[in-house]
């Protein structure tokens, strides 16, 4: 019951930067599963502890270490990077689940920081593929992005999906690069409030709050939402819409009216790039490519500027 007590608290009330369609798909679930008091036994916390519950140790640590050798030698190879960033967003990684694929923001935040850090990585790649997520964390993780990309240059790559909180991400970044069919957008905020105060009173059930403090009782989800409660919801997606907006705008360099001129549409391919959202077409495949032709032509030029040095340098020797 707990977990379901958590994941109504990051599903109502709260405001979001997620697509109403994977909204209403949490909404559908939470209201299922608190009815019928359904418990997820695969749910646990993910990442390598997590993870370690459903394999052999031995054998998982082994691919572990397996994975993160051929991660290292890619990096080695190319210069570059690539961190997934892929369904919805949350703010810490407690509250990931086995049954949902998930990106928390301190892991990305540690990921990143790890790679601006490595001399080997010269490019990041962001592969973004989500409808969004936790308003909570999303603005000092876009902050922290747009941060780290004036050490090392940031690609955020749609691969095929940066909606909302997904595009907040990547609009941080150094530049964003989307397919033809992939799709951007959705700069709004949206909450929900869930009453349930009909279905506690066809049950037979009474609920009776005592409170102090005129907001206490704010968005009870054992009454109609009241006029005081709504203010409140609308006033806290008024500010993170506000926050949205203006972050957008200062990391696309576009002005405030443009981004609201959006209305939290949904963009792809060209029309994207047409609307300011992003700067160029290109595959995923191909936008990876390029950049590591762009590491190795770099890497190169270094190469050969050392060695003039040297050749001038002998050049000077053999004359005195």
């Amino acid at each position: 019951m707990t977990r379901h007590l958590r994941a109504a608290s990051m599903l109502f009330n709260q405001p979001l930067l997620i697509t109403p369609e994977m909204l209403d798909l949490g909404v559908a679930w939470a209201n299922q599963a608190m009815h019928l008091n359904i418990i997820n036994i695969g749910a646990q916390a993910q990442g390598q502890e997590g993870a370690k519950l459903w394999h052999d140790d031995d054998d998982y640590s082994a691919r572990m270490e397996r994975a993160e050798e051929g991660r290292r030698q890619s990096i080695g190879r190319t210069g570059v990077e690539v961190i997934p960033v892929s369904g919805i967003l949350v703010s810490r990684a407690a509250h990931l689940q086995m049954c949902e694929v998930m990106t928390s923001y301190e892991e990305l935040r540690r990921q990143l920081r790890t790679a601006v850090a490595d001399p080997m990585v010269e490019r990041i790649v962001l592969d973004i593929d989500s409808p969004g997520g936790a308003a909570v964390g999303a603005f000092e993780l876009a902050a922290d992005i747009r941060a780290m990309a004036q050490q090392k240059p940031i690609t955020g790559l749609v691969n095929f999906s940066a909606y909302s909180g997904g595009y907040l991400l990547a609009s941080a970044c150094s530049e964003v690069v989307v397919s033809q069919t992939s799709g951007i957008g959705s700069i709004g905020v949206i909450a929900k409030h869930l009453d349930r105060s009909k279905m506690l009173e066809n049950a037979g059930v009474n609920v009776t709050t005592v409170f102090a403090g005129d907001h206490k009782n704010d968005l009870s989800p054992h009454e109609p939402l009241t006029e005081q409660s709504m203010k409140v919801l609308q006033d806290i997606v008024q500010e993170s819409y506000q926050m949205f907006v203006g972050s957008v705008a200062e990391y696309r360099g576009l002005s405030v009216d443009q981004v609201i001129a959006t209305q939290a549409g949904l963009f792809s391919g060209q029309t994207g790039i047409n609307a300011g959202l992003a700067d160029r077409l290109q595959s995923p495949q191909d936008a990876v490519d390029h950049l590591s032709r762009a590491v190795a032509e770099s890497r190169a030029a270094r190469g050969n500027n050392g060695l003039s040095v040297r050749a001038r340098a002998a050049a000077i020797q053999s004359q005195l």
